[in-house]
């Protein structure tokens, strides 16, 4: 705990559906007296009824917050030394939250997937939070983590299999099963109005190195259309998480000072199989706009009995300068957009809680921030697996 703080950690939102999971999941993994946590939201009374439905100590504290009170935002920050937040739109909600953080030293994990905040934040915050100490990383949901660890995991291998990073990795989903987030789908509205509003965000959202210093890479990959992946003897299709994971694992690659190399380029697609059949099916996932015109709205979300039954597994593949094909993956033992999101979110703030020297202070991913302390944590308590396939 940092010096002067009442709490460990805080959750935002914790009457909200994924904040609820995020509060229960720290109730359940880290026993009373183990964690010092508090509840967090707009009313004491919900907070409150959330804290019995979901079987939490009584003793947990309730704060009362509202991100549109500057006074009680910045009392909360001051009080704990790790926020999590669940309080999305982000670009509705976030930016109080984020520069109390960054003026306080206090570090801060999110879900967001919204890349245009997100540019903003950097731009705005980043300064505060070098000068602070607070680590702000964004993105800590399944958008990004299992695409962004999945890379510098695979890329972990390359070198130490050919004693050079990568240059070319594919990111591919092979299996999704469950619901995204009506948090998600909140966002990608909140961001298409946005840019209505405001033309020049029209090209951070499309520039695959927006969030990194500079903004500018290596051509890369489209991923926008059906393609075959002979190595994989699969048909792929665009992906729709794609626009947010390709940016961080390019933000990582950033401040892990060009690790994966200077001519790194990544493309993340999901898979539909061979033959005809997976053609067919490739062609109509590039065309499928149910995500846009989802019903979802914040808050809703599967039941228990969904979730449990969810997973997922993305397979991170490159090929060496001599043709060796080198396969990893990392698989997740519930939905992604809830199950698996609450449990990666509270390892995330674990991890920089209990590893206050990994790194300092500024806007992170959570390659870049927490790397194999992160996936040993998620390894070891929120289902998710890292394998190395081959050679």
């Amino acid at each position: 705990m940092k010096t002067g703080r009442t709490y460990d950690i805080v959750v935002f939102g914790a009457s909200g559906y994924t904040g609820r999971l995020v509060a229960e999941y720290l109730a359940q993994q880290y026993p009373a007296g183990e964690l010092q946590w508090a509840m967090a939201g707009r009313s004491i009374e919900k907070l409150t009824t959330v804290r019995a439905e979901m079987g939490i100590a009584d003793s947990t504290p309730l704060i009362a917050v509202d991100s549109d009170d500057a006074a009680s935002v910045a009392a909360m920050v001051k009080s704990t030394s790790v926020v999590i937040t669940t309080v999305g739109p982000y670009q509705l909600y976030g930016n109080e939250l984020v520069k109390q953080c960054a003026a306080q030293g206090t570090d801060y994990v999110d879900l967001s997937g919204e890349p245009g905040w997100m540019h903003d934040t950097i731009a705005a915050h980043s300064a505060a939070a070098k000068a602070s100490g607070a680590r702000i990383v964004h993105s800590c949901g399944f958008d990004s983590i299992p695409f962004d660890l999945g890379v510098y995991h695979l890329q972990q291998h390359a070198i130490a299999v050919t004693g050079k990073p990568a240059s070319v990795v594919k990111g591919r989903v092979r299996a999704i099963n469950g619901s995204f987030s009506g948090g998600t789908v909140a966002s990608f509205r909140a961001t298409m109005a946005a840019a209505s509003e405001r033309p020049e965000l029209i090209g951070i959202l499309t520039n695959p190195f927006s969030l990194t210093e500079g903004g500018s890479g290596p051509a890369q990959p489209p991923g926008d259309k059906p393609q075959y992946d002979p190595e994989l003897h699969s048909w792929s299709a665009p992906f729709f998480m794609a626009p947010i994971n390709t940016k961080n694992i390019h933000r990582s690659n950033y401040l892990l000072e060009h690790r994966y190399g200077h001519d790194f380029a990544y493309d993340e697609m999901i898979m539909t199989g061979d033959g005809d059949q997976g053609k067919a099916a490739a062609e109509f996932v590039a065309v499928d706009d149910s995500f846009a015109k989802s019903p979802l709205q914040p808050g809703e979300g599967p039941s228990k009995e969904e979730r449990e039954a969810g997973n997922y597994e993305v397979a991170f593949v490159a090929q060496s300068d001599d043709g060796q094909l080198l396969v990893t993956s990392v698989s997740g033992d519930k939905d992604p957009g809830y199950g698996s999101t609450s449990k990666m979110l509270a390892e995330a703030a674990i991890c920089l809680l209990r590893h206050p020297d990994l790194a300092s202070g500024g806007i992170w991913t959570p390659a870049a921030v927490m790397g194999n302390a992160l996936i040993e944590r998620l390894e070891a308590n929120a289902g998710l697996t890292f394998t190395i396939e081959s050679p």
